[in-house]
């Protein structure tokens, strides 16, 4: 690493830390020349294993364009679609991996999905899952139903403190 000081060529890590929920690390260094500190952000680079074998970057817009195509003719922002990509990318480097499987990353986009708009959600689990019937869309709603029931009655059964 350059110092940008004296331009020598040989820097030493003094401190790293995570960032950005992992997206990311933070490094402090001190250059063994002249002994300038400085710091290095370096992006952790997630790679997806597709299908098909081949490797290739995490990309929040290639969920975005993936998750947009299921969203059409909704009412859902850019923003929305924004965070869900960013919530996604988040579970998936929460994982701990440098590299991830294409469908981790589809079953990470459905519950954020679902939670969001669950028109939109079965659009996308109907490709992703590959409905093959009308049965499979129903089967998948009444699951939809029963976790609605579920995480109501969660809701319900939750006290504040000191009331």
């Amino acid at each position: 690493m350059y110092c940008p000081f004296c331009h020598h060529d040989h820097s030493r890590v003094i401190d790293s830390r995570i960032i950005d929920a992992g997206a990311a690390i933070r490094r402090r260094r001190e250059c063994t020349s002249c002994q300038g500190r400085f710091t290095t952000i370096e992006k952790a680079v997630l790679l997806v294993i597709k299908r098909n074998g081949v490797t290739e970057p995490f990309s929040r817009d290639k969920v975005v364009l993936g998750v947009r195509r299921a969203c059409q003719g909704r009412d859902v922002s850019d923003d929305a679609l924004k965070r869900l990509a960013q919530e996604v990318e988040e579970r998936v480097r929460a994982q701990g991996s440098s590299q991830v499987n294409a469908n981790d990353i589809g079953l990470a986009i459905l519950e954020p999905l679902r939670a969001l708009d669950e028109v939109a959600y079965l659009r996308f689990a109907s490709v992703y899952k590959s409905f093959e019937s009308a049965e499979d869309f129903e089967s998948e709603i009444r699951l939809m139903r029963r976790r609605a029931r579920e995480e109501e009655a969660a809701a319900d059964s939750f006290e504040p403190l000191g009331g």
